[in-house]
């Protein structure tokens, strides 16, 4: 089509400024706390439940008690109410060591191999065979044990299988299975290549990696390996020297055990769980709260761990303000996500929800109360527990409901999910309180579950960044528009760049408009705002100007009684 014209006549040109642009991908929720097994302190993402319970387990015994973890509860509501991802970082006390087994050769002479458990910790270890089934006396769901078939000389190769700890011999579960794998690391299926070796560990306020094959085990990786490097002869044949140096079929003589994980669940044998987080406690579910601090710090890097919520259910502002105080200052340092927060431990007052709440000033903070009761996924019992367990899954279902500039309250977007009632019946009166507090209430109402009634930040001054929903489309603009602009970085400074930038953005923008996040807005980049002075510092400057939609709070209906005859005109 011609771009101009050359004789009379009239020219129809068309401008697709229809194409909206895509955010960066993120983990929709994160969550600090502790978990039966997995590792620690390495922020893991999970896309489901079951992948969930897979890596960090659900529930454990103490005492002869069943007990499952607060982090567990909440990453089982937070996918029921259509969580697309959890990032999910365990926290423990003390010192952690993952369990190992060696797999001996064919001559027993050497061992062929060693793997080491993805779990650290005790509950890795998975005991001795003990009776004729060929069960394993720690053998559970939280550990697992190896097994070796079809070995192959002639080829170099051998099958290796992944079980659950509390299988058998007669009724085994194979959670994973590593066909013709090779202790040549010439070969393709090289074990380590195949399985990985890497492991994790936080150094400081980074993760250092050590190893050189991603871990593609869930479970396991390889620890070493007894190399037969150019396991064939040049006319094929495979060389005497290392045909017994491949693992033994079977399961060996600790019939596949894993041992030498060490590291408790929680302190000293104590453990405060449910209930039983009140004034009393000093280390909620078992966990001295300092121990939060590492993985906190470390989801401060927003290029390697992204999220746009964040809980650490446990913590409370009564008992712990300090260590809560550092995960909201370190999402406002991040600017791109809101942490959820409780204000007091269980069986707290009105009064006491409300003083805790007013000792943080942050507006990406925002905190619920009162607890609310649950039934526990893994054992059914019922229990109280924190708001934070509940509510990122109610911020999930009203992202996939709406958008995130849509308020997650109220009856439409404010259910609890498995929450089944609250800890006490709030008056209007208390709603009130707790809400100019910027405590946003759970509220009960006949005929209806739990429901979040408010949707106020922590931030005192009264700006339009009081509101949750208000914070999270700022959220939601600077990340994806951040995310356009990076691809401008040593770009030219010249209008050319600019338009490139405006042609993406604009549409993004009216898009939000559209979808109800603003009532107007304004972008500049030009050179109004990029001066000749700006340019030759080598700054490329845009401004973004938006008038944020508000929510209707309070709904106001006057109903006027009129004498007969009066006109309505």
């Amino acid at each position: 089509m011609a771009e101009t014209l050359l004789s009379p006549g009239v020219l129809t040109r068309e401008n697709d400024q229809s194409i909206v642009t895509q955010g960066p991908i993120v983990a929709g929720a994160a969550i600090i706390g502790p978990a039966v097994r997995g590792p620690v302190n390495v922020p893991t993402l999970v896309t489901s439940y079951s992948d969930y319970r897979s890596r960090f387990g659900t529930s454990f015994q103490s005492s002869s008690i069943q007990y499952e973890y607060l982090t567990s509860i909440s990453a089982y509501n937070y996918f029921q109410q259509g969580g697309a991802s959890l990032l999910v970082t365990r926290v423990v006390t003390g010192s952690f060591i993952p369990a190992s087994a060696s797999i001996v050769s064919v001559t027993s002479a050497v061992n062929s191999f060693e793997l080491e458990s993805i779990t650290e910790g005790s509950a890795a270890n998975a005991g001795t065979l003990i009776g004729k089934s060929g069960s394993l006396a720690s053998g559970s769901d939280d550990n697992v044990r190896w097994e070796v078939t079809a070995i192959d000389t002639g080829s170099g190769t051998f099958n290796l299988l992944i079980r659950r700890g509390n299988d058998n011999q007669q009724q085994k579960v194979v959670l994973e299975q590593y066909r013709g794998l090779s202790l040549d690391p010439t070969s393709q299926n090289y074990i380590t290549a195949r399985i990985g070796d890497q492991k994790q560990t936080l150094n400081g306020d980074y993760i250092q990696i050590t190893g050189s094959f991603q871990n593609l085990s869930r479970y396991v990786r390889v620890k070493s390996v007894n190399d037969t490097y150019e396991y064939f002869n040049n006319d094929g044949t495979a060389k005497s020297e290392f045909t017994g140096s491949l693992p033994s079929v079977g399961s060996g003589s600790l019939e596949g055990a894993f041992a030498g994980g060490t590291g408790e669940l929680f302190i000293g044998g104590g453990l405060d769980m449910f209930e039983n987080i009140d004034d009393n406690v000093l280390y909620p579910q078992g966990i001295n709260p300092t121990n939060y601090q590492d993985a906190i710090a470390l989801l401060g890097n927003k290029d390697e761990y992204q999220f746009d919520i964040i809980s650490a259910p446990g913590l409370t502002l009564e008992k712990n303000a300090s260590i809560v105080g550092e995960l909201a200052n370190m999402v406002q340092t991040r600017g791109d996500a809101i942490a959820i927060v409780d204000p007091s431990v269980y069986a707290g007052s009105v009064a006491g929800a409300i003083q805790d709440g007013t000792s943080l000033d942050n507006s990406y903070a925002a905190a619920y109360w009162p607890w609310v009761q649950v039934r526990v996924p893994s054992t059914g019992k019922l229990h109280f527990v924190p708001a934070s367990t509940i509510m990122p899954g109610v911020y999930a279902f009203s992202d996939r409901a709406t958008a995130e500039w849509f308020a997650p309250a109220g009856f439409n977007r404010g259910g609890l999910g498995m929450a089944l009632q609250a800890e006490r019946k709030l008056s209007p009166t208390d709603r009130d309180n707790l809400y100019l507090a910027n405590v946003n209430p759970i509220a009960s109402f006949p005929g209806r579950g739990p429901v979040a009634y408010g949707q106020k930040t922590l931030q005192k001054n009264r700006t339009a960044l009081d509101r949750v929903n208000v914070r999270r489309l700022l959220i939601e603009l600077k990340r994806t528009i951040g995310s356009i602009a990076n691809n401008l970085v040593f770009e030219q400074n010249t209008a050319t760049t600019r338009n490139r930038f405006l042609s993406q953005v604009n549409p993004y923008m009216e898009s939000i408009q559209q979808r109800q996040g603003l009532y107007a807005y304004k972008v500049v980049m030009d050179d109004t705002n990029n001066t000749a002075d700006v340019i030759d510092r080598n700054e490329l400057i845009g401004q973004v100007y938006v008038q944020p939609t508000k929510t209707a709070e309070f709904i106001i209906l006057d109903f006027n009684v009129t004498p007969t005859g009066a006109s309505f005109e």
